[in-house]
């Protein structure tokens, strides 16, 4: 027995500067950020181009500092970008800022809470671009020129998956396993 632990804790020994040495996850990026993730453009011009160097033409050029934006892939300095409307271009890392913002894709309300029932606060209309600051349970808090309100996740771009409130979490997973909590 002794000398099954004593194997053991060698082998422990060996192997724990390897796993130590390994990222915690792997992200497929060079930056070590996960793809795909929201950010957006940190100034109000922006080129956007084919390929991921200056020696590609600029396919697009962007006029609107804070436009969210999805990076989708990446090199050492660029990344491959969407925005709102589906275009797809590089851009050098240094455009972009990881300050989150939001594009309204359908008419909604800001509100006082993240509740349908909560008074209005103003109105956001298509095109609308809001700086994201959190979301919970499918609604997101929005901030514009100082007003701040909730608004559901579901009419914004710039959201992820967990962040609209249809995919459950860990937590209400546990809970659904072990029987409802009080």
């Amino acid at each position: 027995m002794i000398r099954v632990l004593s194997l053991l804790l060698i082998w422990i020994l060996i192997a724990l500067p390897a796993g130590a040495q390994a990222p915690s996850r792997s992200t497929g990026s060079d930056s070590g950020l996960p793809i795909p993730r929201y950010m957006s453009l940190k100034f109000s011009s922006v080129n956007g181009r084919s390929g991921p160097s200056t020696d590609h033409p600029i396919a697009w050029h962007y006029k609107r500092a804070g436009l969210p934006i999805e990076v989708i892939a990446e090199t050492e300095s660029w990344r491959r970008i969407r925005d709102p409307e589906g275009e797809e271009v590089w851009v050098h890392e240094r455009m972009l800022s990881g300050r989150r913002s939001v594009w309204v894709v359908n008419p909604t309300w800001l509100r006082t809470r993240p509740d349908a029932e909560a008074p209005q606060e103003a109105l956001a209309e298509p095109g609308a671009m809001l700086w994201l600051e959190r979301c919970l349970s499918g609604w997101c808090r929005l901030e514009v020129e100082g007003q701040r309100g909730w608004a559901q996740a579901r009419d914004l771009w710039g959201v992820y998956p967990h962040e609209l409130g249809t995919a459950p979490t860990l937590s209400q997973t546990e809970s659904h396993a072990t029987g409802p909590s009080l």
